[in-house]
């Protein structure tokens, strides 16, 4: 078996592919200098990864003729270069086994047998976690939970506050995966109804005991900002105040509220240079709730150094504005770590009001209704309870974390059967398509167990080369190859400056992942009778295929994980 170095990625492959595109200076047609520097600086421009079934059937990567022709005169690649690409060679690079410049462009296509080998005989785990590791600390504040003044309960949350919870919830996972510490502000009170709804949903939020204050915590930050430099004196008046948290402003007259501590938010990112926040931010009056609030968010940071720690808010639209002046009153009084802000776009439904609580008992209710008609008196004890939860919980989750954070999520919730294992479905039917996995595992063991099948041999026993089904290098290759990329990106969004108080991160991607791996999955193992007969001259094929999806199964578990959804071996 090949020595595998470094596991198989997209990224390196397409730079290792465009840094042998270029080819020698002297080859460069004149026409496309002026614009080289742009080409080099954006290699990913001159490559495509194939995606769709329909491409992948006679190419993996594409430079298009547009391209060839900025590279070289009348898209002619010259054959020094032709031979480099084809004997492509390097660390975590595909292996090539030919290619061609047809009418839509440079196409290659990649040694599969290689790549099947690579994979699936190789450190497969290593595809299933982020190809790399940061360092830093994290704290997700979620606003919605904190108390203004009354602590939320979940018959007066919102679906939209319930989004930005769960997308903490999200983002924490995907951060730890990367390397880094995650921390969540604030922390509840332990028999508060709002925790025992949050388990419901799985979500594991930190909490304090029902009798603890911050007290001393709200004491020193009162006092920070009475001493404040960006405090405004009582001699200070008709100035345009923001409200103390509340949105919004009105003039404050000569002697009203005398005593009251009044801070100038808009001095606070002006003077300390802090782009991206709202122009209109003026004098805020702090009230009791917001200090309560920064004393949270110094509790969350107290053993932080605040080079390392990056505090993000996961706010909806309509708290952008309040969440701008408590991150400004917070720096306002000293605090000096990086504060970025998640912004969610709001959830409608039309036709109806749904608090959170009655939104969650309605899709319970109907995950319990379609099970009861699929399996009948089965669904019953413990074991199924279990199973519902798990279940209500993914709907819950796809149904508000697959669409783009900053855009608007609207639910159908009159519509009736709104939960169904048939059809891509969302969070049902990628915990039905995992269960299927688990499933046809069971079936295999039991086979081993009656003498029908052999034990699965080891990968070098194996000849890859009989993993032919046009499904299965789309697994692959789709899949199983690119996860640990796509795991990166929540901390690569934190890495980027420049861009504001605002942090876009792609929020939604773990779900539109396995949705779409559900589907092909799915497709293909309509398609193929993985498990055949037991005879002898089927076993190499029926165990690659084993190989193939033993690892997709792990794929299913860590892309769920990201989720926090535990999989489920029953549907």
């Amino acid at each position: 078996m090949e020595n595998i170095e470094e596991p198989l990625r997209i990224t390196p492959t397409v730079r290792a592919l465009s840094s042998a595109l270029r080819g020698n200076r002297e080859n460069v047609h004149d026409s496309s200098r002026t614009n080289d520097d742009r080409v080099l600086s954006e290699p990913e421009k001159l490559w495509f990864k194939e995606s769709s079934a329909k491409n992948l059937r006679n190419r993996d990567f594409l430079s298009p003729t547009t391209m060839l022709h900025t590279l070289y005169a009348d898209g002619q690649v010259p054959p020094a270069v032709m031979s480099r690409v084809l004997s492509l060679r390097g660390r975590g690079v595909l292996p090539v086994a030919g290619g061609e410049v047809m009418d839509e462009g440079l196409r290659v296509r990649v040694d599969r047998t290689a790549a099947f080998r690579a994979v699936l005989a190789g450190e497969a785990a290593e595809y299933l976690k982020p190809s790399s590791q940061r360092h830093g600390t994290v704290v997700l504040n979620c606003p919605a939970l904190h108390p203004k003044p009354n602590m939320l309960t979940p018959d007066t949350m919102s679906l939209g506050q319930l989004r930005t919870v769960l997308l903490a919830d999200h983002m924490g996972a995907l951060l730890r995966r990367q390397g880094f510490t995650v921390f969540y502000c604030p922390a509840l009170p332990e028999d508060s109804d709002v925790i025992t709804f949050l388990k419901a949903l799985g979500i594991d939020w930190p909490t304090a005991p029902a009798n603890w204050t911050n007290e001393g915590r709200e004491e020193k930050i009162q006092e920070l900002l009475e001493n404040s430099l960006y405090r405004e004196r009582e001699t200070e008046r008709g100035r345009r105040t923001s409200g103390g948290g509340e949105g919004g402003g009105r003039k404050v007259e000569e002697g009203e509220n005398e005593g009251v501590l009044r801070v100038n938010l808009k001095r606070v990112f002006q003077e300390e240079g802090l782009q991206g926040y709202d122009p209109s931010l003026g004098t805020c009056t702090v009230q009791r709730h917001c200090v309560s609030h920064l004393a949270q968010l110094d509790l969350s940071t107290s053993n932080c150094t605040p080079a390392t720690v990056t505090m993000i808010h996961v706010t909806s639209y309509q708290d952008e504005f309040r969440q701008q002046q408590i991150a400004m009153l917070w720096r306002a009084s000293g605090a000096t770590h990086k504060q970025r802000h998640l912004v969610c776009g709001p959830v409608k439904t039309p036709g109806s009001h749904l608090t959170a609580a009655q939104y969650l008992q309605m899709r319970r209710t109907q995950v319990k209704e379609a099970s009861e008609m699929k399996y009948g008196d089965q669904v019953e004890g413990q074991t199924w309870d279990d199973i519902i939860k798990v279940m209500t919980s993914a709907t819950v989750r796809f149904e508000l974390l697959s669409t783009v954070h900053t855009s608007p999520v609207t639910l159908d919730v009159q519509r009736e059967g709104g939960v169904s294992t048939k059809g891509p479905k969302g969070g049902v039917f990628v915990m039905y398509n995992c269960a299927r996995l688990h499933t046809l595992f069971d079936s295999y063991e039991r086979g081993v167990e009656r003498g029908l099948y052999p034990k699965i041999p080891e990968a070098t026993q194996l000849d890859f080369s009989a993993l032919k089904e046009e499904g299965e290098w789309l697994l692959l290759f789709n899949y199983l190859i690119p996860f640990s990329e796509l795991l990166n990106q929540s901390g690569q969004a934190l890495d980027c400056e420049g861009g504001g108080a605002r942090v876009n991160i792609k929020t939604e991607q773990s779900c539109k992942f396995l949705v779409s791996l559900s589907k092909d999955f799915s497709s293909y193992y309509n398609r193929v009778h993985v498990l055949g007969e037991p005879l002898p001259h089927l076993f190499n094929q029926m165990f690659c295929r084993l190989y193939l999806l033993r690892a997709l199964r792990e794929l299913f578990h860590s892309a769920l994980d990201s989720l926090n959804l535990p999989p489920i071996q029953q549907l």
